[in-house]
């Protein structure tokens, strides 16, 4: 079996850990200088990932923008964009999302057992499903990608997303960016809800970098012993 991709998630919160606020619309944490990393760093990876919430809030395209680095990744036999991967466990998004219609990358969807029906009737022009469990297991899709040749893999959120990747030990670094303000509501999505994460106080993450980027900071971490510096 090949070994499960490396898993890297990213985002950025306000200062108080906030991903968004609680209004319509997506509110801006990061600057234009960071989003060319995040842009270089999706570059790199095989596969992004993101939950339904993310794709029915945000509405994101997730393709990578610049030109250059899309020609390096066609000049390297990649496709211009990596594969882009949702999970939903009853498969209310819509096939016309700009997830499912932007780019010519291919595009997999994770459901249950119980709902892979309905998900294929729902998105199966659009996007390839494929059960991975009742409840849906992560370790189940990791390998499932790892089996399609994927060994980078970005998580880009949302909440739900970063908890469950986080409580269940399956993320090796975490790029964490820091918005120079405050939301202050308890409403609004947070970086990540309870759990039991193994990064505790008894085995702290390893900080691997720290630095600013325009008004904001970014920084990365190391989450387990795959984890490069």
């Amino acid at each position: 079996m090949a070994e499960r991709p490396y898993v890297l998630l990213s985002c950025a919160v306000s200062i108080d850990g906030y991903l968004d606020d609680a209004a319509d619309g997506r509110l801006p944490l990061s600057n234009d200088e960071d989003f060319d990393r995040v842009d270089a760093v999706r570059a790199t990876c095989d596969a992004i990932l993101v939950g339904a919430n993310t794709i029915r809030r945000d509405n994101p395209r997730l393709l990578v923008r610049s030109p250059e680095r899309r020609e390096r990744r066609i000049s390297e036999g990649r496709s211009s964009s990596p594969l882009k991967v949702s999970v939903t466990g009853r498969g209310a998004l819509k096939p016309d999302a700009a997830f499912f219609t932007s780019g010519d990358d291919s595009k997999v969807v994770y459901t249950s057992g119980r709902a892979y029906g309905e998900v294929v009737a729902n998105l199966g022009r659009v996007a390839e499903v494929v059960a991975a469990g009742d409840p849906i297991s992560l370790a189940r899709v990791l390998d499932d990608l790892a089996g399609r040749g994927v060994r980078r893999l970005m998580v880009e959120g949302g909440s739900a997303m970063h908890t469950q990747f986080l409580a269940l030990g399956l993320a090796d670094e975490l790029h964490l960016v820091i918005a120079p303000f405050f939301v202050g509501d308890s409403a609004a999505p947070r970086f990540v809800t309870d759990g039991r994460f193994p990064n505790d106080s008894g085995n702290r993450a390893s900080l691997l970098e720290n630095r600013t980027i325009g008004d904001c900071v970014l920084l990365r971490y190391g989450l387990s012993d795959r984890a490069t510096s």
